[in-house]
């Protein structure tokens, strides 16, 4: 597969309620985890932009849904991690109705992007969200973070126990894309997996 050549990618619009989502038909990707999991990085990666998605080592960096124009036909989409973000529960419950209000009814959406963490065990909440993304029928790409954490020669094991978890919910070891910031390892990959679903 071809990497398509990222010609533009611009900041569009940070939505705080539903109704500042952008118009139009073009269609697009969300890209989800657990605050820290390395989300925005991998945005900025996969599009060869250092800074245009906003990183951060706090958790809870990302508090709105963001959305990027690229190359003025697909929208990637920053959805506000979950979990141990350091924000007022009121403020947490705020991003999580927004999410999956989104989620259950953004006609565009393709496809979500959702991480992992490969040194972590999937725990209730992922479980959780990943049999809600199903009950909406959304197509889920998964994608083990932070790669080059991990050995070659502890992959297979790391993987098999991930699996386990996530298999009652229809999901496979073979299915997981393996990806690393640093070393771009799986940017092809998932660059694969974006274009299927976006074509």
């Amino acid at each position: 597969m071809t990497i398509p050549k990222i010609l533009s990618a611009e900041f569009v619009v940070s939505a705080h309620q539903i109704e500042q989502l952008p118009g139009g038909v073009l269609p697009e990707v969300a890209f989800w985890g657990r605050s820290n999991v390395g989300k925005s990085s991998l945005i900025n990666v996969l599009l060869h932009r250092q800074n245009l998605v906003r990183t951060s080592s706090r958790p809870g960096c990302t508090q709105a849904i963001n959305y990027f124009l690229v190359n003025r036909v697909w929208h990637f989409v920053d959805l506000p991690g979950y979990g141990y973000a350091q924000a007022p529960l009121p403020v947490k419950e705020k991003w999580l109705r927004l999410i999956s209000t989104y989620l259950e009814t953004q006609k565009r959406l393709r496809a979500v992007v959702w991480l992992l963490d490969a040194r972590r065990q999937p725990g209730p909440e992922e479980l959780d969200w990943l049999d809600r993304l199903r009950s909406w029928r959304q197509e889920v790409v998964v994608v083990l973070t932070k790669a080059d954490k991990i050995k070659r020669g502890q992959r297979d094991r790391r993987q098999s126990e991930i699996a386990a978890q996530l298999a009652p919910s229809g999901v496979k070891a073979q299915d997981f894309i393996w990806f690393s910031t640093l070393t771009q390892e799986g940017r092809r990959e998932l660059w694969g997996q974006i274009i299927r679903f976006l074509s």
